[in-house]
């Protein structure tokens, strides 16, 4: 079993320019540290999430941030001015934008049915079902509970009845995976399986369970240091052909993660997304807030790198895959009541690519049952976003942490374009 403590750092920072921008130290949860974003005049500030400081030795880290005060790019595009923190109203994109931005709204309407995309996390969040209610209601999607038979909740063992304890940081990423699932392939059936703690072992078997019980997609918003233990945790958690595995790729700028350098699974990288008056309508960048904070890359250290990777620089392992929406400050909606204010939260972090990019693999259809559908990006480069500015941070060989025009470490081959870089 792994014991090494995931490198979590308290981050307190000024994101500095002109504007001067001043970040505020927060004890809340199990301490965490708000930051200010100067990228806009809007001055947003956020924190990590509880779960991102794990509990006990051994555990995982949850890879989110919760707005706490300021104007998002949501607001702005719209002109709404009340302050994101304020839990009445969303404050961050919501179903409409994203199939906007990642070119899904024909697919969102018509695919997904008789699919089950499962979400993996530690611990219960007891609100699970009626806070997804609420978010689908509030923007029209269909209902998808127990008694319909679109929503389940499970633990790890697949007991309906026997569920983890309950933890209100969890609780908010729970939240965040459901509603990101619900945002894209709203036809689809949702899968919670709840690990009895943070551990790579406990959280494998919620993956194992979750593949069991049908699931072809699987979404894990979490992640930790690497350790030589991996590839033995890659052949006993993660090694199932015919089954799409996503995976945040981090939240703590350059640098590898697992299980994101899983080879079997597509590790997915972070974006700020905001409008354009470009074509596409919307314009992406790499996610980077600070020299601490933003999208995790990197070469393996210890993972095999896969035969359809073919970037020189990195002998073993390259992350990520593919890319999605995670900067706070062109964060995403969620309804969350366990723990917090019943109400309305934006959240962003690599913890909302992962099942922005599950659903998205939905969409596209079960894939073959011998594939690995981590490969089915590197065959449609195409038709992918490219995302060719930004960084999130400093390496000895560029790509490792600075997109360009094609494969980088930080956003992969790019964001989605509709659903054809997700199928065979």
């Amino acid at each position: 079993m792994r014991t090494d403590f995931p490198h979590i750092r308290l981050r307190w920072h000024r994101v500095g320019s002109a504007t001067a921008v001043t970040a505020a130290l927060v004890l809340a949860g199990f301490g965490t540290a708000v930051h200010a974003d100067a990228t806009t005049s809007s001055k947003v500030t956020w924190a990590a999430t509880p779960c991102a400081t794990p509990k006990k030795t051994g555990e995982l880290a949850c890879n989110s941030l919760r707005v706490t005060g300021g104007t998002t790019a949501f607001q702005k595009s719209r002109g709404i001015t009340p302050k994101a923190a304020d839990a009445a109203t969303p404050s961050g994109y919501g179903p409409s934008d994203l199939q906007s931005a990642y070119g899904l709204t024909a697919a969102a309407a018509a695919n997904g049915s008789g699919e089950t995309i499962a979400i993996v996390d530690a611990y219960n969040d007891p609100n699970a079902e009626a806070d997804l209610a609420k978010y689908r209601s509030y923007y029209g999607l269909p209902a998808c509970t127990t008694a319909n038979g679109c929503f389940k909740k499970v633990s790890q063992t697949g007991s309906t009845t026997s569920l983890p304890t309950a933890d209100s940081g969890w609780a908010e990423e729970i939240s965040l995976d459901l509603d990101m699932v619900s945002a894209i392939a709203p036809n689809a059936k949702i899968l919670l399986v709840e690990a009895k703690s943070a551990t790579m072992a406990n959280l494998g078997k919620a993956v194992n369970e979750a593949v069991t019980l049908g699931a072809k997609f699987v979404s894990n918003s979490y992640g930790g240091s690497e350790s030589s233990s991996d590839t033995s945790y890659d052949s006993s958690y993660f090694n199932h052909p015919g089954v799409a595995i996503t995976v945040s790729a981090g939240d703590e700028d350059y640098g590898a993660e697992y299980p994101a350098a899983s080879k079997y699974v597509t590790s997915v990288g972070g974006t700020a997304l905001s409008t354009s008056s470009n074509s596409r309508g919307w314009t992406e960048t790499v996610w980077k807030t600070s020299s601490t904070e933003g999208t995790g890359s990197g070469c393996s250290s210890y993972d095999a790198k896969p035969s359809w990777q073919t970037d020189t620089g990195c002998t073993k392992r390259m992350i990520a895959d593919v890319s999605a929406v995670a900067d706070p400050a062109t964060g995403v909606s969620v309804y969350d009541s366990y723990g917090v204010t019943a109400g309305w939260y934006t959240f962003g972090g690599t913890s909302a690519s992962s099942p922005i990019i599950a659903a998205v693999y939905a969409l596209a259809g079960t894939p073959g049952s011998s594939d690995y559908p981590a490969q089915y990006p590197y065959k449609h480069t195409s038709s992918l976003n490219d995302v060719t500015s930004g960084n999130n941070g400093s390496c000895s060989t560029s790509y490792f942490c600075t997109a360009t025009s094609g494969y980088d470490g930080p956003t992969g081959w790019g964001t989605p374009n509709g659903v054809s870089a997700f199928t065979g």
